[in-house]
């Protein structure tokens, strides 16, 4: 024997041999009992191993989380899966060519190899009528030693544009001749997935589907092409190109985890190959269940997937066999496990397919049972861009929100409640993890992830064996910041949902509302935290019946988003101010217009969030629930109110009402005291710590915010500090970051820049910051118009030395976090911020 070589029972037993005969001298006295009960205690004393102990399932058990736990059958990595391929530009690429359409007509586009790109110039000349509109066209391919089509999953392009309206398109096989329709005269057979670029100039990367494509397909994949199009004459600047193999992210392990996507339905899935087993000893608890998602990687190899339990000593059952073929969609399973309740049993997950390697996908496999805990659900709802100063229930004189009146009534109100920055990305960000913006590497792109080193708040609750959700509207605030971590499920656009009646984003709180209860009917286990952030209220403004014309004329709010448009296509830079005067739009008709759309917004998901309520109330949930309402960000894009005189052309601080003042409201029957109302300013950073400490959770290793538990139970232990507010952007030269950290104490509001950009002195000294240190009177000047630094240069100099050692703070703390590299933006994604206007 091995030193070091654990045994169990049964290896025990046969190394005494038949009758107790063995090599192993043994005095007389003891029995065979005695024997065994002695060698029970020696191996207890020794290291020897009994087995493992089986997972505990009364609380939802992750079975994906275990697999250090589970024993693998099989599942061995196919020998031949085919390599990533890639092409770089910062080469010549001979191999790449341009497209030419077999209709003479059609103009070619101009390629020129640059030092580290390759510029595709569309010039007027291959401008095309399409029935989507006139578009400047045309597209690049490279040979291909005929693929077949369903080994790929992804084509990666690298690109850069500043072109307007620009997009980027999959192709498939070249035309050899042209035929009478428009579709016959393009230089590609097949059309596969498109996507919008964004059009800031910044360096990002498209994800496009390599095995879909209209129209029937043919033979092998001879020719892969690429084709792009924007409404004006513009370049654009090819970095890379990368095809993805379906298998290439399971070649790493026989089985494993990681997060997958089938019909914008992100899901923790252990993946396994064909032909494959897991193996887990679970107890059962009462009650107990299984629920599952099957999914597959390709139509041509299906998969069988078969659940089997096997008790100590028991025969076999098989719970479930079925073969599954959809690569497009996941399918939801639930196996009863009630009559096994209380045994230890052998849990097998197991996969069988014609082709050999074939993987495998188990859509968060949760074992769960009676609920035995008197840990809450958890509803984390935030409302996206919703403002304090326009509710109801914060004083608003239109009765927005007379369901979260009576709901407030029953919980507790903040009123003075702050985001910590002015929009979505940076914002959520920062309340998913209870760490400022620059702390975790500022704004580069639009698809910056967050740092792994930063839990969020769905990893805490998920690794207390929470049952987690997200349902956005906002790709800002799941896949492109990363924040699908610890997320059993992930929805993020309202699109899958149309059927339900429209693809309205302005109507998302009822679609999100809708996939929440169809993941509760799918896993019906608690506890459970969901995180919902609805755009009912967010640009551009479509309210929809009965609250369409409830504030304002429909007429008004056609034209309202009509004269949005040419504000965004009006000249004057970033500065809205200067875009009215450029136009003939009425500043005063424009944003009143606007906040009456806003309101009916606001207005509609107030109903919605009564109708989720009443849902949870009828389904014997809410005595249970903690019920969060809050909000990334308050109104800005709604504008000021109309002021005499008018706002100033800067925009000003983070801190102003307008911009940050949010709703804080936060329900527990029972648990928190009704009709309770704190004045004490607090953050969004507080909300991790605060739920985990009513949760009875541990807190993070490293948060900036604080519990605001002790005042929602009425104790002591919290300290009121000032408000930190701080968003940040990366220069792209420098790696700098540049930006603002702010400050609320008190009747006090400081706003210090940091590292001013070069550009800032380009601008019209009216426009310009005045100092280094703005200071604001908020008793006085909530909306922050007019800065007070020349009249108080004692405050001045202490908020520039306060505020210069927390920036310090933030720094030094930034060294525990390292930003990865860019997420690849999808289709869907690009789509959904477009149409919440983040790109033009």
């Amino acid at each position: 024997m091995e030193p070091g070589t654990k045994l169990g029972h049964y290896e025990i037993l046969a190394a005494l041999g038949a009758g107790g005969r063995s090599s192993v001298r043994l005095g007389r006295c003891y029995s065979l009992a005695a024997l065994l009960l002695a060698i029970l205690i020696t191996a207890s004393c020794t290291g020897l191993d009994p087995g493992p102990s089986p997972l505990n399932a009364e609380l939802p058990l992750h079975l994906e989380d275990h697999l250090d736990a589970a024993t693998i059958v099989g599942s061995d990595i196919p020998p031949d899966v085919p390599a990533t391929v890639e092409w770089r530009f910062d080469e010549p690429p001979p191999e790449w060519k341009v497209a030419v359409s077999p209709d003479p007509s059609w103009h070619p586009l101009e390629a020129t190899h640059t030092e580290d790109t390759l510029r595709l110039s569309l010039t007027e000349a291959t401008r095309r009528v399409f029935p989507w509109g006139r578009s400047v066209y045309g597209g690049v391919y490279i040979d291909l030693p005929d693929w077949q089509r369903e080994d790929w999953a992804y084509v990666l392009v690298q690109a850069r544009t500043s072109a307007k309206n620009p997009s980027v398109a999959v192709q498939f096989n070249l035309r050899e001749e042209a035929g009478p329709t428009l579709f016959e005269q393009f230089p590609f057979r097949f059309f596969g997935e498109f996507a919008d670029m964004v059009n800031d100039g910044t360096v990002q990367t498209y994800r496009l589907r390599a095995d879909w494509s209209g129209g029937t397909w043919q033979g092998p994949w001879r020719q892969l092409g690429l084709t792009f199009a924007a409404s004006e004459p513009a370049g654009i600047d090819l970095l890379s190109v990368r095809v993805i193999p379906k298998e290439a992210n399971y070649a790493a392990a026989s089985a494993g985890v990681q997060t997958e996507t089938r019909n914008r339905a992100y899901r923790r899935a252990l993946y396994i190959h064909a032909p494959g087993r897991v193996d887990y000893r679970v107890q059962v608890p009462e009650a107990g269940r299984l629920d599952v998602g099957l999914g597959v990687l390709r139509d041509d190899a299906p998969v069988t997937f078969r659940i089997t339990a096997a008790p100590a000593g028991g025969q076999a059952e098989s719970l479930l066999e079925e073969t599954y073929a959809d690569k497009e969609r996941w399918d939801d399973r639930s196996v009863d496990l009630s009559h096994l309740a209380g045994r230890t049993v052998t849990l097998q997950l197991e996969a069988e397919a014609e082709r050999a390697g074939t993987v495998a996908l188990w859509a968060a496999p949760t074992v769960s049972g009676s609920r035995t805990t008197d840990r809450p659900n958890i509803v984390f709802y935030v409302i996206d861009g919703a403002a304090a100063d326009l509710m109801s229930v914060y004083g608003y004189n239109r009765r927005t929100t007379p369901y979260l009146e009576r709901l407030a009534a029953e919980g507790a109100v903040f009123e003075h409640a702050y985001s910590n920055s002015s929009w979505t990305k940076p914002s959520t960000a920062s309340f998913m993890t209870s760490l400022q913006h620059s702390v975790l590497g500022g704004y580069k792109t639009q698809s910056d992830p967050l740092p792994d080193q930063a839990m969020t708040m769905a990893q805490h609750l998920h690794r207390a064996h929470y049952q987690t959700a997200v349902f956005v509207a906002n790709p800002n605030a799941g896949t492109l910041s990363n924040l699908q971590r610890g997320v059993d499920l992930l929805r993020e656009d309202w699109v899958e949902f149309s059927y339900l009646g429209g693809e309205n984003h302005a109507e998302s709180s009822r679609f999100l509302h809708e996939a929440f209860c169809k993941w509760r009917e799918a896993y019906p286990a608690e506890p459970y935290w969901v995180h919902f952030q609805t755009t009912d209220v967010h640009q551009p403004w479509r309210p929809v019946a009965p609250f369409a014309g409830l504030y304002v004329g429909l007429d008004v709010g056609q034209r309202v988003n009509e004269w949005r448009q040419q504000l965004d296509a009006a000249s004057g830079g970033g500065q809205w101010w200067t875009r009215f005067d450029n136009t003939d739009i009425s500043r005063i008709e424009f944003y009143d217009g606007a906040r009456g759309l806003y309101d009916e917004g606001m207005a509609h998901n107030d109903y919605q969030i009564g109708r989720l309520v009443e849902r949870l109330k009828a389904a014997g949930e809410w005595e249970r629930t903690l019920f969060i309402v809050v909000a990334d960000h308050s109104h800005g894009a709604a504008g000021l109110p109309q002021l005499d005189p008018p706002a100033p052309p800067w925009s000003g601080p983070n801190f102003s009402s307008w911009i940050t003042r949010i709703p804080m409201i936060v329900v527990w029957p029972e648990r928190i005291a009704p009709g309770q109302r704190f004045s004490e300013p607090v953050s969004m950073i507080d909300m991790l710590p605060t739920i985990l400490d009513l949760a009875g959770l541990p807190m993070p290793e490293v948060m900036q915010g604080q519990s605001l538990a002790p005042l929602l139970r009425g104790e002591e232990g919290f300290q009121p500090r000032p408000v930190i507010f701080d968003e940040f952007n990366v220069d792209w030269d420098t790696g700098e970051l540049r930006g603002s950290i702010e400050l609320i104490d008190g009747r006090w509001g400081a706003s210090l820049e940091i590292n001013p950009s070069p550009e800032d002195e380009e601008q019209p000294a009216e426009a310009r910051r005045a100092a280094p240190l703005l200071l604001y009177d908020l008793w006085n000047d909530p909306y922050c118009l007019n800065s007070l630094h020349a009249e108080h240069p004692d405050l001045v100099e202490k908020y520039t030395a306060l505020l210069e050692a927390q920036w310090g703070a933030h720094q030094a703390l930034a060294q525990q976090f390292t930003q990865g590299g860019e997420i690849p933006l999808t289709p869907e994604q690009l789509r959904a911020l477009r149409a919440l206007g983040y790109i033009q």
